[in-house]
């Protein structure tokens, strides 16, 4: 907190159709108290002003990724302070940032890929054939 929109459950069920009760929300009001919450939490910052690849990292397990508002991104001496744990999708230099929701797939994605997609669904069943 602060969020910077509202939520409320039309919003909420609008937003994440039918996964909303597979998630774990938590609300901190500010870093501080997720950093109360949390002690020794490792914690990858994602910003445009990163010095290394998102791809560059191995990410522990647990790890926390954390990004910014799409205006401002995370608080620049938080990312000084956090140097080697601050990364960033590459993108073509006319572009102020790539969608904050498209960030956090990536994001999301580059973690779940190097846990090598534990738990997660890798084939589809088609309606109408089968793949054997």
């Amino acid at each position: 907190r602060p969020l910077g929109f509202t939520i409320d459950d039309r919003k909420l069920k609008r937003a994440g159709l039918d996964y909303w009760h597979q998630l774990d929300i938590t609300y901190y009001d500010g870093l501080e108290d997720f950093y109360a919450k949390n002690p020794g939490a490792e914690v990858y910052y994602f910003s445009t002003k990163a010095p290394h690849l998102y791809t560059e990292i191995e990410y522990p397990n647990p790890v926390y990724i954390m990004f910014g508002k799409e205006t401002k991104g995370l608080p620049e001496d938080l990312l000084y302070k956090n140097h080697d744990t601050t990364v960033r999708i590459p993108m073509i230099d006319d572009a102020r940032s790539l969608n904050l929701s498209n960030s956090v797939a990536i994001g999301v994605y580059e973690v779940l890929r190097q846990e090598d997609f534990k738990d997660l669904c890798e084939v589809g069943t088609p309606t109408k054939f089968s793949w054997d």
